[in-house]
């Protein structure tokens, strides 16, 4: 019956949203009978997906609207929680951030008074929930950043803490990510001020401890974000802060050498801002020993715009058991109405990331002259070069 259900609501779009509020409140009374027994997966699977229609497209014409859905569906999902439903867990956080997103002031009370109980480790125990726990955190972070730095201080080291657990996971580490970067991104800087030099040593240590493919990949992106929110001074001087040199090892070890694995369109962006950031607004790749790796960091930004993704996994990597890859979740269904949308933390400050360097590289050179020609000159090769005055063209 819900994959017709589903079907139906596909096909008819608008049309159908008159019938809606009969039909969730019918969807409600059947999902509040189910969970009693929720023995029948794709049936329970293909009725979440039509509550997350419906909300799609009641939503769209009618923002406003998510608050009657709250209403209806807020007391079963209450009670699913408390009764500790497993099989129905992840599909209520993927509904839940789903409301939360369509919200377009800040967060309210009632999912406030949820925040808390979401930090839990007896939560985060569980392998399938993980996606959608971190996906309602993320939701909260993106909505209200302001009002969870304000009246949950005390709940940012609870945040900080549920991303230790994942980075030190290979199989979710890349969850722990999308967490710091959701914090990094949203939350009042002076919030996280005194956690920063911490996650960075945890980071290290498992930089350190153990390396893959994956987390590497993970950890450019990360970096990148840092220095287009925090500055590439901040991101060197945290770097240096750690260790002496560090900043520089981490050019040379990591950055420069990996940046061409790291996929993805808005993930390639990100680490081109971040790094054009820093051969253009880190004064210590002017004038310290940390020079030299200014042109190595340029033809290695020209590599990320110009050449293939470098896509091999050392051998190791290929015998990780089946529940340390990150697509493997044993409890986790994905709703496809649920689905976050694409976001790109730096879709308003650069669109085009060529462009961005060639301006950002025009005023380095008129803030420093002669400077730039000549370290362009005499140690780029020949390839990058042309791809370098191409670039110019189109900035």
């Amino acid at each position: 019956m819900s994959k017709h259900l589903k079907i139906y609501f596909s096909l008819l779009q608008e049309a159908i949203i008159p019938y809606i509020p009969t039909l969730i409140t019918q969807l409600t009374q059947k999902l509040l009978a189910v969970s009693k027994n929720p023995s029948k997966p794709h049936f329970n699977h293909y009725m979440f997906e039509a509550i997350c229609l419906s909300i799609r497209i009641t939503c769209k014409a009618n923002p406003a609207a998510v608050v009657n859905f709250e209403e209806a569906l807020f007391l079963v999902f209450t009670e699913i929680l408390q009764n500790d439903v497993q099989e129905f867990i992840p599909y209520v956080f993927q509904v839940m951030s789903l409301l939360l997103e369509t919200h377009k002031n800040d967060i309210p009370s009632s999912y406030m008074a949820l925040f808390p109980h979401l930090l839990q480790p007896v939560l985060w125990e569980r392998t399938g929930n993980i996606p959608a726990l971190v996906r309602l955190l993320q939701a909260f972070l993106e909505r209200g950043s302001n009002t969870i730095a304000s009246a949950a201080a005390d709940k940012i080291p609870g945040l900080l803490g549920v991303f230790q657990k994942l980075i030190a996971s290979k199989a979710n580490d890349h969850q722990g990510f999308y967490l710091l970067n959701s914090i990094i991104e949203h939350m009042p800087p002076e919030s996280v001020d005194q956690y920063r030099k911490q996650i960075f040593i945890l980071l290290f240590q498992r930089l350190q401890n153990s390396k893959t493919t994956k987390f590497i990949k993970s950890f450019l992106v990360f970096i990148n974000l840092y220095c287009i929110k925090y500055g590439a001074l901040a991101l060197q001087e945290i770097f240096d802060g750690i260790q002496p040199k560090m900043f520089g090892m981490v050019l040379e070890k990591i950055i420069i050498p990996e940046i061409q694995k790291v996929s993805g369109n808005i993930e390639k962006k990100i680490c081109a801002v971040g790094i054009t950031k820093l051969l253009t607004e880190c004064p210590p790749m002017m004038d310290t020993e940390y020079t030299k790796l200014w042109t190595p960091l340029l033809q290695s930004l020209i590599g990320l715009f110009e050449l293939p993704e470098d896509d091999t996994i050392p051998d190791e990597e290929h015998f990780i058991d089946i529940e340390d890859t990150p697509g493997y979740q044993t409890a986790f269904s994905q709703l496809a109405f649920a689905g976050k949308k694409e976001h790109d933390p730096v879709g308003q400050m650069v669109n085009n990331p060529k462009i961005h360097l060639a301006q950002s590289l025009h005023k380095l050179s008129t803030a420093c002259p002669g400077r730039v020609p000549s370290m362009v000159s005499t140690s780029l090769n020949a390839e990058c070069d042309t791809a370098l005055k191409c670039i110019f063209l189109i900035g």
